[in-house]
């Protein structure tokens, strides 16, 4: 096993993960007084889920496309994502 891919991968899930709204529908559901363990335990078995099919989508599109590429599409994306978060709003977006 690679520890070191192992350790990244953790403290990326666990940072990114931090403050989402999965953790905030947690905390209301564990705030309604009713069983904790029950909530734990399914909101951890979601993030597991979710990420084994990250995983396997991310081997099956590794297979088919170059690593360089797959980090270029993803490049693209978030620079994207990021120009959209900084430009101002347009009033007539809004309304329709």
């Amino acid at each position: 096993m690679d520890w070191n891919l192992l350790g990244i991968s953790f403290i990326t899930v666990f940072l990114s993960e931090l403050g989402d709204k999965s953790q905030l529908a947690a905390i209301a559901l564990s705030g309604q007084g009713q069983s904790r363990k029950a909530i734990f335990f399914g909101t951890a078995a979601a993030l597991v889920f979710t990420s084994l099919l990250g995983v396997l989508a991310g081997g099956a599109v590794a297979q088919l496309l170059p690593t360089r590429i797959l980090k270029t599409i993803a490049a693209i994306g978030f620079a994207v994502l990021a120009i959209r978060l900084l430009l101002p709003e347009n009033e007539d977006d809004r309304a329709s």
